[in-house]
């Protein structure tokens, strides 16, 4: 085998089943948290988001056999995390409310086995309670697409950029939501 293949052959299997990447950070969608800061709504505690097992389907996202995972703990983790970060920024996070939102994360998926194209996919249901009594219950699912492309090395690292946007588009969805609202209003 010459020097070259043997490169190349050691470059695949850097970019697959060897290789982990570690989702970004989410930030918030500003013009998003900005347009509900003008509802009035109450403060919220953040519960239970589940499944908080790494070893949980949903914990586990691979691009093309290569690990992406977050920077510490779960997606569902990342998720609440994210809610966090929106809600702090919204100021409405507050620990001792008694409206509470719980999540569990029932699909994670980053496809990034398309030639042109990438798809990400994200099922929660999510509960909002008030003085332990749910008033609002809901499985949202949400869909982005990015474009990719067939070697990996392009597609991979694509994948792993767009995961803050497949949960951004999740809150986003939530946030759209006037049941939602409605649950969150004094």
């Amino acid at each position: 085998m010459t020097r070259l293949k043997t490169t190349m052959v050691i470059a695949a299997l850097a970019l697959t089943g060897c290789a982990s990447f570690v989702a970004p950070s989410y930030s918030p969608d500003y013009a998003t948290v900005d347009k509900l800061k003008t509802v009035p709504l109450r403060p919220v505690a953040v519960g239970e988001f589940q499944p908080r097992s790494p070893e949980a389907a949903v914990n586990k996202v691979t691009l093309r056999g290569a690990a992406l995972a977050p920077a510490s703990g779960t997606f569902a983790e990342y998720l609440e995390n994210a809610l966090r970060a929106d809600l702090t920024e919204l100021k409405l996070l507050d620990t001792k409310s008694d409206t509470r939102i719980d999540a569990t994360l029932l699909k994670n998926v980053m496809d990034v086995a398309g030639i042109n194209t990438g798809e990400g996919y994200m099922d929660v249901k999510l509960v909002v309670s008030q003085r332990g009594r749910p008033v609002h219950e809901k499985v949202y699912s949400v869909k982005t697409q990015f474009e990719s492309s067939f070697a990996g090395a392009v597609a991979i690292p694509k994948g792993q950029t767009e995961y803050p946007r497949l949960v951004r588009t999740l809150l986003q969805a939530v946030y759209a939501d006037p049941a939602f609202i409605a649950a969150l209003k004094p």
